[in-house]
């Protein structure tokens, strides 16, 4: 007899091995199939929330248009949960980022530094 976590109801099941938003699961449900979740601990809950950002910088850089829209929404939406695993939340960070914005600036100028030349050449 197959194991469980191999074959469900005779059928192989689908891999993702990745943190999904909250309501999936019931959508898999609602589309007539099972889903195979654990919650995760503090440690692999940021670890998982750091590979999805990498994965949502991924498809944000992919997408165009109203979709690119979307995949910013859901990089903030990551980034909301890892600042509250620094218990801090996204209105503090972006506090933060306003006070750096004072002392160094933004990136709305457009600027490219393309070197820095050293006119203390030595002899």
């Amino acid at each position: 007899m197959p194991k469980k976590s191999t074959y469900i109801y005779g059928c192989k099941p689908k891999h993702y091995q990745k943190l999904v938003r909250d309501k999936i699961p019931e959508k898999i449900k609602n589309n007539n199939e099972e889903p195979i979740t654990r919650i995760l601990d503090e440690n692999e809950y940021k670890k998982e929330l750091e590979k999805k950002l990498y994965e949502e910088y991924i498809e944000v850089i992919s997408a165009k248009g109203e979709e690119k829209l979307q995949e910013l929404a859901d990089m903030i939406e990551v980034m909301k949960y890892l600042a509250y695993l620094e218990n801090i939340s996204l209105e503090e960070i972006i506090k933060i980022s306003e006070k750096k914005n004072e002392k160094r600036g933004s990136f709305k100028e457009k600027i490219y530094l393309e070197g820095v030349k050293n006119e203390q050449i030595q002899n």
